[in-house]
């Protein structure tokens, strides 16, 4: 499985004057679930990018596997490790859902047969049967969402990063791509969530990466980070509904109740999930 390890990670575009991300220091490892939150303009899709080798560090490094990401190609990262855009416009290409999902299998050589399975079934988790040989720019914000995610975990990549994978989705759509990413999870496979729902990233994940201006004020445990007033304040963030529920009755809740309890309060109580 893929592990990156983030030495003295500096990053600024070209042309730019100041540093969109200083001396980050990280590693992921195989199986973890991670949520990097922050307030916009935090460099979380920036670092996101230098993790998948979109971008290079300007200084330091990001090696996947013990491999230097300025010595490896996007393609060949690609195949280990996935990434799901903001706006999922900006990856459609193909004319049909199908062709969308399609594409990458072709790209990586997969069989004809078993492409044919996969795309059945991811069409399947994903809700899209019906939407299979319709234009991908003709669907709604949260159906292309899903197609995206979709066209990226057909080939079963090691890692995956999503970059807000619940915008434009109902509670319903939101708690099955939960439960598919558990799955992934429970699989030993690693994902990596940049998001601004932290009702679904404490649902879901269990470490937290947060950073504010372009550094990270906390690393660890996210229902920890999630608890503190100091890191919540300065990264612009609020507790999860649950956590913020467990300050009021004075007990924490079993880690093994919390899913169920989330899945059961935010039916109940959309507004409060909202």
């Amino acid at each position: 499985m893929v592990e990156i390890v983030v030495e003295n990670l500096f990053f600024k575009y070209p042309e730019a004057e100041n540093y969109v991300l200083k001396n980050i220091n990280l590693i992921i490892k195989e199986g973890e679930s991670i949520a990097i939150l922050g307030e916009n303009g935090a460099g979380k899709t920036t670092l996101a990018k230098n993790l998948n080798g979109l971008l290079k560090p300007t200084q330091g490094s990001v090696k996947i596997d013990g491999v230097d990401t300025r010595n490896l190609s996007v393609a060949k990262i690609a195949r280990k490790i996935g990434f799901v855009c903001h706006n999922p416009d900006h990856q459609f290409f193909a004319e049909t859902v199908e062709e969308e999902i399609r594409f990458g299998l072709r790209n990586f050589g997969f069989p004809e047969n078993e492409a044919e399975r996969s795309i059945r079934e991811v069409l399947k988790t994903f809700g899209l049967e019906d939407y299979r040989f319709r234009n991908p720019f003709q669907l709604s914000g949260g159906e292309k969402k899903r197609l995206a995610i979709a066209s990226i975990m057909v080939w079963n990549p090691e890692l995956l990063i999503l970059d807000e994978p619940t915008i434009g989705m109902d509670y319903a759509q939101r708690l099955n791509i939960q439960r598919v990413l558990k799955k992934l999870v429970s699989e030993g496979r690693s994902i990596v969530v940049i998001t601004h729902d932290v009702d679904f990233a404490a649902s879901l994940c269990e470490r937290a990466i947060i950073l504010s201006k372009g550094e990270v004020i906390g690393d660890g445990c996210l229902r920890k980070l999630l608890s503190d007033s100091e890191v919540i304040e300065k990264a612009s963030l609020k507790k999860p509904f649950l956590i913020e529920l467990e300050e009021e009755l004075g007990f924490s809740i079993m880690e093994e109740d919390f899913d169920e309890i989330c899945d059961f309060l935010t039916r109940v109580f959309p507004k409060c999930h909202s």
